[in-house]
C-alpha cells in the first residue's frame, strides 16, 4: 500500500494563495472594475431588446451606489444621449419637455423610495423628493432611449478609472509610473469634481444658498473622467508597491521556513 501523501499545512497554502494574488492583483483589479463599469451599459442594451427584466435587476443592483437621477444621465438609443434640466443652457431639449408628457412625472402621482412614500411628483420644475424619485425610477422609453444604471459623472468615473488600469497594467508604464503628487490630484481630481457638486447640491433645499443650477452634461463627464484618471494614477502605484512588500515578505519567509515557493 502506498502512503498518502501530507498535505501542506494550513498556513503554507494561504500564503502560497496570498503570493498568487499578488503577482496577479492587477489582472485581478482590471476585470472587477471593468466589469463594474460595462456592466451599467448592458442595463439599456438588454431593455432595448426586450430583456427587461435582467435590465431591471442591473438598475436595481447599481441603485444604492448613484441616485439615477434620469436628467444626470446617459441614455442610449435614444432621440439625445442626455436629457439635461431647463436650467443646464444645454443645447439640448431640456428634460421637462419630455417628462410633461410622460404618466410617471404626472403631478399627483405619489412617489415611493425603497418602499417608502416620500409624496407626489408634484412641479417638474421644482427639485421635490416625489420628482427626484421618479426620475431616480424612470429608466426610459423607446422615444428617449433607455438610461445607463450609473450617472453620466459615475460612468466618466468608472470607465476612466478601468482605463487607468488598463494602461497602468502595460509593463512600460508600470515600471516607470510614480503615484501622482497630492497637489496634481487635489487641482484635477478633486477640486472640479467638488465645486461642481457642492455648488450644485447648496443651490437646492434644504441649502437654497442661491438659485438652483445644473450642470452640463460635458462638464459632468469631464469631472469624472478627471477624479477616475487621477485615482488610478495615485492608488495603481501604491497598491503595486504594496503588493511588492508583501510578496518580497511572504518569499523570504517560505524560504527561510525550507518550503518552495510554488
Amino acid at each position: 500500500m502506498t502512503s498518502k501523501q501530507p498535505r501542506d499545512p494550513v498556513g503554507l497554502r494561504l500564503n502560497r494563495m496570498v503570493l498568487r494574488f499578488t503577482h496577479n492583483w492587477l489582472r485581478v483589479a482590471c476585470i472587477v472594475i471593468g466589469l463594474y463599469a460595462c456592466l451599467p451599459i448592458a442595463a439599456p442594451v438588454l431593455m432595448k431588446v426586450g430583456a427587461t427584466g435582467i435590465g431591471q435587476t442591473l438598475y436595481t443592483l447599481y441603485s444604492p451606489f448613484c441616485h439615477q437621477f434620469a436628467f444626470r444621465s446617459v441614455f442610449l438609443f435614444g432621440e439625445q444621449p442626455f436629457y439635461p434640466r431647463y436650467n443646464t443652457g444645454s443645447p439640448y431639449t431640456p428634460f421637462e419637455t419630455y417628462a410633461q408628457s410622460l404618466p410617471e412625472f404626472t403631478p399627483d402621482r405619489q412617489v415611493r423610495i425603497w418602499g417608502q412614500p416620500v409624496g407626489m411628483v408634484g412641479d417638474i420644475s421644482g427639485f421635490s423628493p416625489g420628482f427626484q424619485g421618479a426620475a431616480r425610477d424612470f429608466k426610459g422609453n423607446e422615444q428617449m432611449g433607455y438610461k445607463t444604471a450609473l450617472c453620466a459623472r459615475d460612468m466618466g468615473i468608472y470607465l476612466a478609472l478601468f482605463a487607468g488600469a488598463l494602461i497602468y497594467s502595460h509593463p512600460y508604464v508600470r515600471r516607470r509610473l510614480r503615484p501622482v503628487p497630492i497637489w496634481l490630484y487635489l487641482l484635477l481630481g478633486i477640486a472640479p469634481i467638488a465645486v461642481d457638486g457642492l455648488s450644485q447640491m447648496l443651490g437646492y433645499p434644504p441649502f437654497s444658498l442661491w438659485p438652483p443650477r445644473e450642470t452640463l452634461p460635458v462638464f459632468r463627464v469631464v469631472t469624472g473622467v478627471l477624479f477616475g484618471l487621477m485615482n488610478a494614477w495615485l492608488g495603481l502605484p501604491y497598491l503595486d508597491l504594496s503588493m511588492r512588500d508583501t510578496r518580497d515578505q511572504i518569499e523570504s519567509k517560505l524560504e527561510r521556513a525550507g518550503y518552495p515557493l510554488e
